[in-house]
């Protein structure tokens, strides 16, 4: 894989470099509606595949969060077709890392020293690379050791790549008025937290260590006297990427045993901590030879204030759902619905959402779930394609609900989506007893 020299840092830079991508893709409707005509041919798989490719190779030399963007879209696996989901999953944990020249002067700036002076030994090439960082192998003190380091500019470019994102963001999800900002800054304040690995270092040390009680979960040591706001070291973990592990492993009793303790995880973060490592995707989390799930991020984490999470989660109990004054109380606290809904739209998202609800709740209704239930996906892409294809819907101002759902709903999501790869059954309510 080819290194990168330098990455565009100014909006300008950036700009045209998406500016630059959107013409291969009129270029690829071109030819593609040009074939139709000429040939008769339909076969959308190839321009999205296309597509795909032009839209992650753009991406992927910006690095920050534009990249950051694909690799949350690779989460929304019932949203994008295959081909975006399949080629944007590779910046979970591979993309053109940077050059070692650029390494060596990043580390120096950051540590103080070159690399050779400050460990015993240094590997020269990335294991691998993401979007906000690139991880070396290193050794000290006869520890093996993985040295993250930050691309230059990242923090620098996040305001302006999420104004060059904004008009887009707000055409897809149909938000109006003012009170949509609410939810950039939201990502933009999270975003800037990610690109500080000091705020990292204790976010990985606090949840290390209260989540130590969860059986078959490991986490690394970390180093603060080898830690900057741009670089973290830690303990190298030996094992697989967990979606490496889920293509070659096909043991039920293994896949059942991740499935729970990642549940497990998840759910005594959320509810024993209420804060929760809000980026489950499989390049944040590898598998040791024993089948022990090994956690290796925390730079996106959510803290969930009580104000938001008793309604939210009073609102997963089926009883809440079909008890419409509760229901609509519950919305109202939520901000799904506002003072300003006429009788026809508060009437509508009521509806709506205990479409919703019925149904993404559905792990929590019992004792025991299996998410390799095919139907149970199914039910969750036909509800989405009917809400992206509702005329009504996409006429209503889609602002609506707090800011926090965006990184919790997307923590749901993605767990959910890990569970369903692992096609694991798993006990709902097993993580209250380390709570």
């Amino acid at each position: 894989m080819k290194t990168l020299n330098s990455i565009p840092t100014n909006k300008i830079e950036r700009a045209t470099k998406l500016v630059g991508t959107g013409v291969k893709l009129g270029g690829n409707y071109l030819r593609y509606y040009g074939e139709k005509f000429i040939f008769g041919q339909n076969d959308r798989s190839r321009l999205d595949e296309k597509n795909a490719s032009d839209i992650y190779d753009g991406l992927k030399e910006l690095k920050g969060s534009a990249l950051k963007l694909a690799q949350m879209l690779s989460m929304e696996k019932n949203l994008l077709p295959k081909a975006y989901v399949e080629r944007f999953s590779l910046s979970q944990f591979s993309v053109p890392p940077l050059s070692w020249p650029l390494v060596k002067k990043s580390l120096k700036r950051y540590l103080g020293s070159d690399p050779e002076n400050i460990f015993d030994t240094f590997n020269v090439k990335s294991e691998n690379a993401a979007s906000i960082g690139q991880v070396h192998r290193a050794t000290k003190n006869g520890k093996m050791l993985a040295v993250k380091i930050q691309y230059p500019g990242v923090a620098n470019s996040i305001s302006s790549d999420l104004s060059i994102v904004k008009p887009i963001a707000l055409k897809i999800f149909n938000l109006k008025g003012k009170d949509t900002e609410k939810y950039f800054q939201e990502v933009e304040y999270k975003l800037l937290e990610e690109t500080d690995y000091e705020i990292e270092l204790k976010n990985s040390q606090f949840i290390s260590k209260a989540c130590s009680k969860i059986p078959n979960l490991i986490f690394p040591n970390y180093y603060p006297e080898l830690t900057t706001s741009k670089t973290l070291t830690m303990d190298w973990m030996e094992g697989i990427h967990l979606s490496e592990f889920v293509k070659k492993n096909k043991t039920n009793t293994k896949n059942n045993n991740l499935g729970q303790t990642l549940w497990d995880f998840y759910m005594f973060q959320i509810h024993g901590l209420k804060k929760v490592q809000a980026d489950p995707h499989p390049g944040n989390f590898l598998v040791s030879k024993k089948g022990s799930l090994i956690a290796i991020d925390f730079g996106c984490i959510k803290e969930i204030p009580e104000n938001f999470y008793v309604p939210y989660f009073e609102l997963s109990k089926k009883e809440n759902i079909e008890d419409l004054k509760i229901f609509k109380g519950l919305l109202k606290e939520l901000e799904i619905l506002t003072p300003y809904d006429t009788n026809e739209e508060a009437t509508f998202f009521t509806s709506l959402f205990q479409k919703m609800m019925r149904l993404f709740t559905l792990p929590f209704q019992s004792k025991y779930f299996d998410f390799s239930n095919q139907q149970f996906w199914e039910k969750i892409s036909g509800l989405l394609n009917e809400f992206t294809e509702d005329p009504k819907l996409r006429k209503l101002n889609g602002n609506r609900g707090s800011k926090h759902f965006i990184y919790i709903n997307r923590t749901f999501f993605g767990l959910y989506h890990l569970l369903h790869d692992l096609n694991a059954k798993i006990e709902t309510d097993s993580y209250q007893k380390y709570i």
